[in-house]
């Protein structure tokens, strides 16, 4: 099978990879490019635990074909951190208690920023309407809206 040359950008760096035809950019991105943060999960797009964002709004990439990010910008968790600084939405999760095993974590993470970037001051209804896409087995939600809606409000707890 003919490999496929594809550049994008992936948090920020240009990236030049070749993949075969077909090739999803959850295995793009695990198996080529060495992030790890997109966590395989389901692979049929029913957990919410691979989404990236792809030119700022949320994509499960063992969704979406490797091929169409070409030229765009792809961001993971690995980039949301600012060096060994984590970004206030990681700060916010474990200041609420927000991640317990871990397997939602980046997917949710993912949406979290996606949600804050187009509305810094959302309503609880707009958080959980943000994170529908994801499952979450631990830790019922509720832990993962606050820790949104403190990361919202600048790490202060909102009603």
């Amino acid at each position: 099978m003919a490999k496929t040359a594809l550049q994008f950008q992936h948090n920020g760096r240009d990236v030049a990879i070749f993949v075969d035809g077909g090739t999803n950019l959850l295995v793009a991105l695990r198996e080529l490019i060495g992030d790890m943060t997109p966590k395989f999960g389901c692979g049929q797009g029913g957990c919410g635990t691979c989404s990236v964002l792809i030119d700022g709004e949320i994509h499960l990439s063992c969704l979406t074909l490797a091929e169409t990010v070409a030229g765009r910008s792809v961001e993971t968790l690995d980039g949301i951190k600012d060096g060994p600084n984590l970004h206030p939405l990681q700060r916010a999760f474990a200041d609420n208690f927000a991640a317990q095993c871990g397997y939602c974590t980046p997917g949710m993470l993912m949406a979290a920023k996606a949600l804050l970037d187009r509305n810094p001051q959302p309503s609880r209804a707009e958080v959980v309407e943000a994170i529908s896409g994801n499952i979450c087995r631990c830790t019922g939600y509720e832990p993962i809206i606050n820790a949104v809606l403190a990361a919202a409000s600048g790490g202060r707890a909102r009603a």
